[in-house]
């Protein structure tokens, strides 16, 4: 990637529609690898600007119960990083616009061989290792960007600011914001708290501040709209998609009517 060529993601943002960002989460392959494609073009439909998709991995310490159990489900139909990738490509030949992120572990990347190149061509744009430390992220960084692919860090609640100055400064595309001490899912969440950490951060970079964990419906979704530049939503869409294991159809529909009502919310931040 030379200094002039610019990421799916940086390009979403510089022309940006909507004011506020809203990104979606759902795992690969839950509750079947038949609902993800169409699960992802309904969330598209409902609103949602940039899709994240989880790696399903057998011991994601980070998630909470939805996610972790979303992630054996996928594990126990065969879903592999090879599955994903075809996943994103088969999304891609109706969709060649909406952002698209991997999030998951660093073990499953560093076991696929010419991983960066792979991912672009199935057209991916973003990456998120949960347990990688930006120390370590350089070699895959550079990968990364080779393949107009953005490394996204993640910040915690509990990072020292001279830490997240770090951070910041390794990031690309945007910064993840995990807005509780915890797991996904959890509960509790303290938007003043959020408000005061997202306008610390918004001092020491110009990217987009997006804040996920604990956001679960459109109220929660129009408070942090008010404080951060893009909001995530993640184990309520697990939640839902899993309710609907024999019906892909009324899975996908019910992903864009839940889209549409975090749309409305992230849009009422004002």
């Amino acid at each position: 990637m030379t200094s002039t060529d610019k990421t799916r993601i940086e390009k979403y943002f510089d022309d940006a529609v909507n004011a506020k960002t809203l990104i979606s989460f759902v795992t690969a392959g839950d509750p079947s690898p038949a609902h993800t494609v169409p699960a992802m073009h309904g969330l598209v439909a409902g609103g949602v600007d940039i899709l994240e998709v989880g790696i399903p991995f057998s011991d994601p310490e980070a998630e909470g119960p939805a996610i972790q159990a979303s992630s054996e489900r996928a594990l126990a139909q065969g879903m592999t990083l090879v599955k994903v990738l075809e996943m994103i490509q088969e999304f891609r030949r109706e969709n060649t616009h909406t952002p698209v992120v991997l999030m998951g572990y660093l073990n499953s990347v560093l076991a696929m061989p010419n991983f960066s190149a792979r991912a672009e061509k199935a057209g991916v744009d973003g990456l998120i290792m949960v347990n990688l430390p930006p120390e370590a992220g350089t070699t895959l960084q550079h990968e990364l960007a080779a393949h107009n692919i953005n490394l996204i860090y993640l910040i915690a609640p509990t990072t020292s600011d001279e830490r997240a100055e770090y951070i910041l400064s390794q990031s690309s595309g945007f910064v993840y914001y995990v807005s509780l001490k915890g797991i996904t899912g959890a509960s509790h969440l303290d938007t003043s708290a959020v408000a005061q950490k997202v306008a610390g951060l918004q001092r020491h970079t110009k990217l987009p501040i997006c804040v996920g964990f604990g956001i679960k419906n459109a109220e929660l979704a129009r408070e942090v709209a008010k404080i951060a530049d893009g909001v995530v939503v993640g184990s309520a869409l697990v939640n839902l998609l899993s309710s609907y294991i024999d019906d892909v159809d009324a899975g996908s529909a019910a992903m864009q009517a839940e889209a549409k009502l975090l749309r409305q919310g992230v849009d009422e931040h004002g």
